[in-house]
């Protein structure tokens, strides 16, 4: 390895560092050359007295446009009036079109002060203003951009993502950082893998609104109160412009649909993908796998999908199987056996592609120009499983292309790999170089193709959008909360151009989405007329229109069980990806029996199941302990049974935005006990699952709203008619879970038991065999006597998911 000096730094001027200002010195800016119409509002606004250039240097001139976009929509922008501060491209997340709806009938309300400007976004029905900036003035300079919100006292906000807290935000002293990064261990009030900078604010029976601020900047978000005692909610990002998404809802399910017309539907998923999968990185050879298969039909658990990590690899490349331990011949072998027995095959990749003069995924991605490039025009190197690799620019056309050969090729259905989806992971993007000094790119160490393109910095005022010039792309005098010492620890170095021109400062947290979007579009050329199935870690808002996520390398303990609750609350009820859940039984560390248990249990109920495990962690099965196997034999019977209930639930998310996963609140959006709760959850509107969180006991407290609810398994009705009240249930199996009907629902269920099961004890093991059941209708009345439900069926495959309702 090459040590070198860190690469020479754009630094801000000796004059703008020594010239700044404290905080209450910042003059912010004033209003001018205002024009109007009843759906829209422009306005230039101009530095309104002397710079404080309190991290960088003060932008003088800017420009405010507010759109009233839709009746429930309002789009407010505040961006330099020469358009050359970073806007995430349109070709990566694009804008929603406006409506030009009435600003006289919308939903929301602008208004503004004029010196300093301020403004304040006012629910129309109502009056309580819901967004106020007025407390502090805007401060918006080249790599640093304040904006603070006033709030009512103890507000009930949530996402934010991602993170590991609690559902509920903290109201004062919390910060969350949104900077996707390697996250071992899901710390908690720490940066994970992917950042969604969108909030709900809840308030009771007055409405729920959301607020999404289209940024991929570094970024923190402080919740606190000032000095003053006053509530507030303020942005400090290093970058980008304030790009605000008002959400009126009123309804809380409402503002879920909102914001996923924002940021775009999720993909439907194939049935399949539905059924049971296991994983572990660290299983020695082919073998091995088979035993693995062979052990979960001898226990008579229902196993769909068998992923192989990077294990299957020759010396931990992609598009390679070692030939030892994976022959390819062999493994190919492996997969037609699978689907023969109408299971699934899944494998993983990872962006980082070795540097390496004979392999041919280098070799074509160096011919194609496709790799990332250093400042001097050499491709960028860093460390990922193989060793020395390079990275694809993702933005890139002609990557795109480069990387769907390579999926066609590998994963052929006839001389390759037949996999049934792929799994993409280490893209946040994860570099085992911990800082700047690691395998510099200004020298090489071997005798390589370099780009013969060298990237140069920008002019000045081109107004595209894609990022000022002359920054400090390694170390701006702001520095966020990241978890690791600067933005360029163990990721892609921050001053390094994309092929559009952009830098990682501005595109970081874009960079699992291109590569989302990219390895979407290769499995949709491999199968066109199939949906494809697709597993990301990192993630930005949008990413679920291309990609399930799991939620990165967790541990096992009841913590992390627990905090598996919180993450599948937020990406689904605020973050508009319902396709998720966590690596069952954890990831890291050694599982405990019983906690295995009710893991394997409550994992049943999340939209995305799969078991999985570290190559330092012991292997952790269903079928390596008795209890869990009942456990898991039990559970995954219940949710063969429910496969079209949660099906049903992810058409509806993919054509509305509607959550498949709901806090309490969002059916009880007055009653201020559910405000909190993030250790229940409903699935769907008709299930209410309480599972026991506690460490190694047999009993739970939980929560039931006020209603008429039925124990899903005795069906023994529960009159709550008087209120909502919290009860105790004892004696809880390992292999149990409280799950509760709402009254007034109508569910069907496929048929529990069949003679002619492949496994001889009526269970379904595989989720073709359970398309073949018939349906029982569970009819759940309300207190009056109603009930109402709804299926949606199709082949559970075909890209176009047009089928019955």
């Amino acid at each position: 390895m090459i040590m070198m000096p860190k690469p020479a730094l754009a630094l801000l001027s000796l004059f703008s560092i020594a010239s700044a200002a404290p905080l209450a010195t910042c003059p912010g800016y004033r209003v001018t050359n205002v024009q109007s119409g009843d759906s829209y509002l422009v306005a230039d606004l101009t530095l309104a007295g002397t710079s404080c250039n309190l991290y960088s240097e003060d932008i003088t001139n800017l420009r405010l446009t507010v759109e009233y976009q839709t009746d429930t929509r309002l789009h407010v922008l505040i961006e330099d009036r020469e358009q050359n501060v970073f806007q995430i491209q349109d070709s990566i997340l694009s804008r929603p079109p406006s409506q030009n709806a009435s600003s006289q009938t919308a939903a929301l309300r602008f208004s503004y002060e004029a010196n300093p400007f301020s403004f304040k976004v006012t629910r129309a029905s109502t009056g309580d203003v819901l967004f106020d900036t007025s407390p502090s003035p805007l401060i918006f300079e080249t790599q640093y951009l304040r904006l603070r919100t006033r709030l009512p006292p103890n507000p009930n906000l949530y996402g934010l993502g991602e993170h590991s807290d609690s559902f509920r935000l903290q109201t004062n002293g919390y910060k969350r950082t949104l900077w996707n990064s390697e996250a071992p261990y899901i710390p908690q009030n720490q940066n994970l893998y992917g950042s969604h900078p969108v909030y709900f604010e809840h308030r009771g029976g007055t409405g729920t609104h959301g607020v999404f601020l289209r940024s991929a900047a570094g970024m923190d978000i402080v919740i606190g109160k000032s000095d003053a005692g006053e509530q507030y909610l303020e942005y400090n990002t290093i970058g980008g412009v304030v790009d605000l998404y008002f959400l009126a809802g009123p309804g809380p399910e409402e503002v879920s649909k909102q914001y996923a017309e924002v940021v775009g539907l999720p993909a439907m998923m194939p049935y399949w993908s539905l059924g049971f999968h296991q994983c572990k990185y660290g299983w020695p050879d082919l073998e091995h796998v088979k035993q693995v298969v062979k052990n979960y039909s001898d226990a008579g658990i229902p196993l769909e999908a068998l992923w192989d990590d990077i294990d299957y690899m020759d010396n931990k490349l992609d598009f390679s199987t070692d030939p030892v331990r994976y022959p390819k011949d062999q493994l190919k072998g492996f997969v037609d056996e699978l689907h023969g027995k109408d299971m699934r095959y899944v494998q993983i990749l990872d962006p980082g592609i070795r540097y390496k003069s004979d392999y041919g995924p280098f070799e074509r991605g160096a011919e194609k120009n496709v790799f990332l490039k250093a400042a001097d025009g050499s491709w960028y190197r860093g460390l990922q499983w193989p060793g020395e690799v390079v990275w694809p620019d993702w933005i890139a056309p002609q990557t795109k292309e480069w990387w769907t050969t390579e999926i066609l090729t590998f994963y052929d259905p006839n001389n390759g790999i037949d996999i049934d989806g792929l799994w993409i992971d280490m893209n946040e993007a994860s570099n085992m170089c911990a800082d700047t000094t690691c395998l510099s790119s200004a020298q090489e160490t071997r005798s390589l193709p370099r780009s013969q393109t060298v990237i140069s910095p920008r002019a000045p005022g081109d107004g595209q959008h894609l990022g000022l010039p002359n920054r400090d792309l390694f170390n701006p005098q702001y520095q966020i909360a990241n978890h690791y010492p600067t933005l360029s620890s163990r990721t892609l170095f921050t001053n390094i151009t994309n092929s559009d021109g952009s830098t990682q400062y501005d595109t970081h947290n874009l960079y699992a989405l291109t590569m989302s979007s990219v390895s979407r579009s290769a499995l949709l050329s491999r199968s066109p007329t199939k949906r494809p199935f697709l597993l990301t870690r990192s993630t930005f808002s949008g990413s679920s229109r291309f990609a399930a996520h799991w939620f990165g390398d967790n541990f096992s303990s009841w913590a992390d069980y627990r905090a598996s609750i919180r993450q599948l609350l937020s990406f689904s009820a605020v973050h508009a990806y319902p396709m998720v859940g966590s690596d069952v039984c954890g990831f890291n560390g050694q599982a405990q029996e019983k906690m295995c248990a009710r893991w394997a249990v409550l994992g049943a109920w999340h939209p995305f199941y799969r078991n999985h495990a570290d190559i330092s962690a012991p292997d952790q099965e269903f079928y390596r302990w008795s209890s869990v196997a009942a456990a898991a034999r039990k559970a995954i019977a219940t949710r063969y049974r429910l496969l079209d209930y949660i099906y049903t639930g992810l058409y509806y998310a993919s054509k509305t935005g509607e959550s498949l996963v709901k806090p309490l609140w969002f059916l009880y959006p007055e009653d201020a006990a559910t405000f909190g709760i993030d250790t229940q959850f409903l699935l769907g509107d008709a299930l209410l699952v309480s599972p026991v969180v506690e460490d190694d006991v047999q009993s739970v407290s939980f929560y039931l709203p006020q209603g008429v609810w039925y124990d899903f398994f005795t069906h023994a009705r529960i009159d709550q008619s008087s209120g909502g009240q919290t009860i105790t249930v004892t004696g809880v199996e390992w292999d149990q879970i409280p799950v509760y009907i709402r009254g007034g629902s109508v569910l069907a269920l496929r048929l529990s038991s069949d003679t002619s099961s492949s496994s001889g004890s009526g269970q379904a093991m595989t989720t073709k065999e359970v398309r073949q059941r018939n349906f029982e209708i569970i009819i759940a009345p309300d207190h009056n006597g109603k009930a109402k439900g709804r299926l949606y069926l199709d082949d559970g495959e075909s890209l176009d998911s047009s089928g019955r309702e």
